[in-house]
């Protein structure tokens, strides 16, 4: 007899849930999947929200599912449908339509809600907070160029934002509380560089800005009585995770619902993933850990792996800003740990910006601007915790050695090599889905999961397919391994 899940969410986690469920247990026999969602749209890839609203696509772009999928894998989806309630005693949920339903597991994907700080004049129509896709398309019937827009908050998504409606002609000012932008994962010094870099781009930025009020008319008044000067105003400052559902069913929650390594909450039988979700030493506001967490809790819920665990996620950020190239990784403060190896290049005026910070021989935190190379690297040496080259120099600037993680020219990328880290995609398993036959982009995307996460590995899919539509290697000259296909150097090449 099959198991009842209901999931409480239909966003990007509960959405990927589903379908990692259905990876497992394909005809339905183990797992009957309920899905609640209580947005009428289907499931859509809110992180790249930023992108849709600097014009690069489009909203229906963003769905995560074409239409019909839920119905072939027998994923019953009902949207529009909110949580009211749960009855734990019962095992029900109780839905904004009245209906009852019965679950066996009850899994959390309730995400997270902006947050609209304390200002005077709030609420006003042309005041909007940038967190889903309606907000995005309110925030597009405002934008008229000429227009003047105040972005509060200088973190990753209000610079995002800023960047998106300044390339579509609108006057845009970031107004941060902060001493420099992005101030979660960056040090001041790369900080800095990333508010040049949005300066030349046309933006203007303003740092130790605390706001008071919003003065319709006129703009966004600080606390020291300066005028931000603005026609509406975009808040980007920070989320909170949407934990009432639990709490009002007396299940343990902080900052986020709590959950041990098998996603558990003080409930056994209900779950929690994603934004909603409270694990030791997970960051929080981005995607790859609610996707890993999917998978953890598919292989448990269908019995695929009941050894599955999850252990948490290593912070990684990109900013998804066009002409702005910004990686990060690990938390800015280990650049002040006692005993830290850093290095350190800072070119304001190009831009351009590389810091690392090494415990031993290994990549623990750092941050990269207008180097994609070295951040690439950088990105590779984190994630698999590999020693790093006593090169510093070559380390610094992602050339470190010929057989470094990382490199330009996609034929010397060793196939373990991970390009899309939303979806763990190895360049060896782009190859090996090359050779299946899905050799374009968009085939190798649905079938390796490569850039339909945050898409910041985009341009290196894309280069990847030129470079084997361009060489094409026959099958012969195909090295098998235990975990991917990699290309064969012809004997003599470097």
């Amino acid at each position: 007899m099959s198991r009842r899940v209901v999931v409480v969410g239909h966003g990007m986690v509960g959405a990927r849930f589903a379908e990692e469920v259905r990876r497992r247990d394909p005809d339905g026999r183990l797992v009957h999947l309920v899905v609640l969602g209580a947005e009428p749209r289907p499931a859509y890839n809110r992180v790249l929200l930023s992108t849709v609203l600097g014009g690069g696509l489009s909203a229906r772009a963003l769905e995560m599912h074409p239409p019909g999928w839920a119905a072939r894998n027998r994923v019953e989806v009902r949207t529009g449908v909110a949580v009211t309630r749960i009855d734990r005693a019962a095992r029900v949920v109780h839905c904004s339509d009245g209906a009852v339903e019965r679950y066996d597991e009850l899994v959390l994907a309730t995400g997270s809600r902006a947050w609209l700080p304390p200002l005077d004049g709030l609420p006003d129509e042309n005041v909007v907070a940038f967190r889903d896709l309606d907000d995005c398309e309110r925030i597009l019937s405002l934008a008229r160029p000429g227009a003047r827009f105040a972005v509060l908050g200088g973190g990753l998504l209000g610079c995002e934002a800023a960047r998106g409606l300044a390339g579509r002609g609108v006057r845009v000012t970031v107004v941060h509380p902060k001493s420099h932008l992005m101030e979660r994962q960056l040090d001041p010094a790369a900080g800095e560089v990333l508010a040049a870099t949005m300066t030349r781009l046309g933006i203007d930025v303003r740092l130790g800005f605390t706001a008071a009020a919003w003065e319709p008319g006129a703009g966004l008044r600080g606390t020291d009585g300066q005028l931000v000067a603005a026609d509406a105003l975009v808040v980007a400052a920070g989320v909170r995770a949407e934990t009432g559902l639990a709490a009002d069913a007396g299940i343990a929650v902080d900052r986020g619902v709590l959950v041990d390594e098998r996603l558990a909450t003080s409930d056994g039988r209900v779950h929690a993933i994603g934004d909603c979700a409270q694990h030791p030493g997970t960051p929080a506001g981005l995607v790859q850990p609610g996707w890993e967490q999917a998978a953890v809790l598919a292989d448990l819920v269908t019995g695929a792996d009941p050894a599955a665990r999850y252990a948490g996620t290593r912070a990684v950020t990109r900013l998804k800003a066009r002409d702005v190239d910004l990686a990060a990784v690990g938390d800015p403060a280990v650049l002040s740990d006692e005993g830290a190896e850093v290095l350190r290049f800072a070119d304001p005026r190009g831009g351009r910006y590389a810091t690392l910070a090494l415990h031993g021989d290994r990549v623990v935190g750092g941050a990269m601007i207008g180097l994609p190379e070295a951040a690439a690297s950088m990105i590779q040496f984190y994630d698999t915790g590999q020693p790093a080259p006593s090169d510093r120099l070559g380390l610094l600037f992602g050339r470190a050695l010929p057989g470094a993680p990382e490199t330009a020219d996609p034929g010397r990328l060793p196939a373990s090599a991970v390009v899309c880290r939303c979806n763990t995609v190895t360049k060896g398993a782009l190859v090996a889905a090359w050779r299946d036959g899905h050799t374009d982009v968009a085939a190798l995307g649905r079938a390796t999961r490569a850039g339909t996460g945050c898409g910041s590995c985009g341009d290196a899919v894309r280069d990847i397919c030129a470079w084997l539509a361009g060489s094409d290697p026959p099958i012969g000259a195909l090295r098998t391994d235990r975990t991917a296909l990699t290309p064969v150097p012809e004997e003599g090449a470097a």
